[in-house]
């Protein structure tokens, strides 16, 4: 019964779907459609989500990913309006008689001096009917205060409602209750799995190499899936077809460097962006002379990154992309000693001699990184229908790793003098070597395919549907041990999955006011024998009360069969990701949002959301478990799974242009979770259920040109909710029935029933900008946390003695405190 519901639905979708195309196929003699791609000017990259309408109906539509839209109208005369937010809008009037291709090229802001771009109807919020979702602009992203002067995409999301980060200086993104595995992060449309540098303080995204950033909360388009709580989507830069340029960076954490430019003008181009810390590098003669010459101590951290991405057009109709990225992070201490040992003595008539040599080499550490590759052919079938096809790969590894190595060699002579004969030498030699590793590798890989198309048969209807697979390969944990005899390795045990999805959604106009997205996503998932599959219907509504108001709702159901077990708060790379199996189920979640969209003279904006979410299968480790183990052949032994829900609200004002912008961000909300295994039953609050979170970025350009720019943040959130010792108390054990010996053990009540204290700092930073010959330059003062909160990072029991009766312990709780004010200074240049 279960399975004809699903096609009954199945069907269902498609009628409607069908339905307005075989319409507008039968009134298609009277109707022409405008086609073509939306660029930069100077640098033809593309202008995703540009909008182009027909000023004397109204009627219009917006560019995808790629730039491509497709306008299809009445015969008759039209003036076409383009536009996009920051760039200057253009008009063209003429008689529609027949298909026509305009390609655009538009002029950005920063393209135009002393012209003050306003606001155009390309980002009206209250007329789409995606909710829940954020575009953030590069330019803003770059302009507002970074952590250490290292700008980062996934810094400034975390000031959005809705969205919190893990804890002090983490780049983690836990949206509307989920966790950091609940999000398909697409970076050129591959997933990447571990975002995270330098233990989660950095992501790996570089700003300089990106071209769009878009978060979406709640109100999922059929287009995506896999995950149960967020999609951010990262579209990379194609490189400037026109001009080699370039950009970079120095500053206090690395250094970075961007170049483009056309491979054959206005036919292909290349990007190509890299970034590396430099810390193990400045830090290395500051430690060697702490060294001596028997031996050294050489500890060291360093990241970096590389991006890169080509593009052709080899027809009107046909262009082609690889993109790449690769990153690494290593941290590590080696060791290195060497002594030399001579000792001579008489004894007895005899001379004894020793000469030895040991020398010892050790090296520990931990490595991780990503890799991801994206193959992708744009085809233009008709001016109507546009398609995507991608093959993907995408790999995340990660090495823990100690060795030892000794030597040792030892020569001894003993000389014995007789009074009657000749003295005789007696000697001995002895070697020793000595070696041992160990190694705990974790990783997942994936090869993909996938293809999906964009129909625009008219302005009323907007259709996307496609399909794709992804062959995934597990390796959870493999502990491999080595030492000079045998090599052994523990829970070398892979787990090979295909994943499958197919999806088609229509944006459609039904009036002149009410506006819908209505789509169907299927998934499954076929691994160890086990095929799970699943059925998601999403629905957006968009309602306009009056042309600047409107109303939203929308639904959405979502399943994710990966996941992440993680034990800490941070993000470190000792997550390890896991299939679902025959004996874990797969995530899903369950979405209601609703709320209402203001636009104010094209420059204000303001939405308020209300959402429920539940979340069911979501994992945890039972109570004492962690990934350290033999291997992996028990994880799926210390994995509890439960539900969990999230709701709230979220509020969120913005000016979007000028040169006074910024946003007020305010959400409150409820996060909790439930395992019949842990808390007797009980819901609890989830480790990061924060009551309220608020945020607000300003940003003012100054100077006679408007050049200069000063920028604050400044954020606030109830404390994060952990579980602390209520009692302590001792406890004697016998030992051989003779001694007696004193445990401590703690007394814990209700789970995560503690809140920290409330987490607030300030960011402040100021850049200024001078035209040179070559290019331009700037300089960029900045404070993290600027008036030094000591804000807390994780609470630990502190043990002391009553100076009184010395015998008495005492513990209290102590709050560790992460960073104070921290400054920074960048130098940027462009050319």
């Amino acid at each position: 019964m279960k399975n004809n519901q699903h096609i009954i639905v199945f069907c269902f979708l498609a009628l409607l779907l069908l339905f307005p195309i075989v319409n507008i196929v039968a009134q298609s003699a009277q109707r022409y459609t405008v086609s073509g791609y939306m660029r930069d000017s100077l640098s033809a990259e593309s202008l995703i989500s540009a909008t182009v309408y027909n000023k004397n109906t109204l009627a219009g539509t917006s560019t995808n990913q790629f730039g491509f839209y497709s306008l299809t109208l009445p015969a008759g005369e039209v003036e076409l309006v383009y536009s996009y937010v920051g760039y200057n809008t253009k008009s063209v009037g003429f008689s529609l008689r027949r298909d026509t291709v305009i390609n655009m090229n538009l002029a950005g802001a920063s393209h135009l001096r002393e012209v003050e771009v306003t606001g155009s109807r390309t980002s009206r919020i209250q007329e789409t009917t995606q909710m829940s979702a954020i575009n953030v602009p590069i330019m803003q992203v770059k302009s507002l205060p970074a952590f250490l002067g290292e700008v980062d995409l996934l810094k400034v999301l975390q000031l959005m409602p809705g969205v919190q980060s893990g804890s002090e200086g983490s780049s983690g993104l836990y949206v509307r209750g989920g966790g950091p595995d609940q999000n398909l992060i697409l970076l050129d449309g591959v997933p990447v799995y571990n975002v995270s540098h330098l233990f989660g303080f950095f992501s790996v995204f570089n700003a300089d190499a990106v071209n769009s950033v878009e978060l979406i909360k709640g109100g999922f388009p059929a287009r995506y899936g896999g995950r149960t709580s967020s999609v951010l989507d990262i579209n990379l830069k194609e490189g400037n077809m026109q001009k080699f340029g370039g950009e970079g960076s120095v500053g206090i954490v690395a250094t970075k460097l961007t170049l483009e430019g056309p491979i054959v003008k206005d036919r292909s181009s290349f990007i190509i962006s890299g970034r590396r810390t430099y810390i193990d590098v400045l830090a290395a003669p500051f430690i060697a002379m702490t060294n001596d010459e028997n031996s050294s101590i050489r500890p060291g951290y360093y990241f970096y990154d590389l991006t890169a991405k080509i593009n052709y057009r080899f027809s009107a109709k046909d262009r082609i992309y690889l993109s790449a990225y690769m990153g690494d992070d290593k941290f590590y201490i080696k060791e290195k000693s060497t002594y030399s040992y001579y000792y001579g003595h008489t004894y007895d008539g005899t001379d004894y001699f020793t000469q030895s040599e040991s020398k010892s080499n050790s090296e520990a550490g931990l490595a991780w990184g990503n890799i991801t590759t994206a193959f992708r052919w744009n085809h233009i079938f008709t001016n109507k229908l546009f398609s995507n096809t991608t093959l993907t790969y995408s790999r995340f590894r990660y090495n823990m790793f100690s060795m030892s190595e000794n030597t040792s060699n030892e020569y001894q002579t003993a000389t014995h003098y007789f009074p009657d004969r000749e003295p005789e030498l007696f000697e001995y030699k002895y070697n020793y070597y000595s070696f041992y590793e160990t190694q705990y590798r974790s990783g997942i890989h994936d090869f993909g395919a996938k293809i999906a198309l964009d129909y625009m048969p008219s302005p009323d209807h907007y259709i996307r549907f496609g399909t794709g697979a992804t062959h995934h390969t597990f390796t959870p944990g493999v502990l491999a041990l080595r030492d000079t005899s045998e090599r052994r390795n523990f829970g070398d045990k892979r787990h090979y999955a295909l994943e499958y999805a197919a999806y088609a959604e229509d944006d459609i106009t039904l009036s002149a006011r009410l506006k819908a997205n209505i789509g169907l996503h299927w998934s499954a998932f076929h691994v160890d024998g086990e095929f799970y599959h699943h059925l998601q219907p999403r629905v957006a509504m968009r309602y306009l009360i009056t042309p600047q108001l409107s109303a939203k709702a929308s639904y959405s159901r979502m399943a994710q069969y990966v996941h992440l077990l993680t034990n800490t708060n941070i993000g470190l790379p000792t997550d390890l990701w896991v299939p679902s199996t025959p004996n874990l189920l797969p995530q899903t979640s369950n979405q209601l949002a609703a709320g209402f969209a203001q636009n104010f003279r094209d420059n204000y904006e303001i939405s308020v959301e209300a959402y429920y979410k539940t979340m069911d299968n979501v994992m945890e480790y039972k109570e004492g478990a962690n990934f350290f183990g033999m291997g992996n052949d028990d994880w799926e032994d210390k994995i509890l799974q439960g539900a969990g829900r999230s709701y709230g609200m979220e509020l969120f004002a913005q000016k979007k242009t000028g040169s006074f912008t910024g946003w007020f961000g305010y959400t409150l909300s409820w996060t909790d979770r439930k395992f019949a295994e842990l808390n007797n039953g009980r819901r609890f609050p989830y480790k990061f259920d924060r009551r309220h979170d608020v945020s607000i970025a300003l940003m003012q350009r100054f100077g006679k040109a408007k050049k200069h720019e000063m920028s604050a943040v400044w954020v606030f959130g109830s404390g994060n909710s952990m579980t602390v010792p209520i009692g302590v108390y001792d406890a004697k054990h016998p030992i051989d029935g003779n001694y007696e010996m004193y445990n401590t053990y703690f007394e814990y009540g209700e789970r995560n029933s503690y809140r920290m204290a409330p987490y607030h700092r300030l960011d402040v930073s100021v850049s200024f900008v001078k035209e040179k010959r070559w290019g331009e330059r700037r300089w960029i003062f900045g404070a993290y946390n600027a008036y030094s909160r000591m804000n807390p990072f994780y609470i630990d029991v502190f043990e002391y003695y009553n100076w009184d009766y010395l015998d008495l312990k005492r513990y209290k709780f102590v709050q560790i405190s992460l960073f104070p004010i921290i400054p920074s200074i960048s130098y940027q240049f462009r050319f």
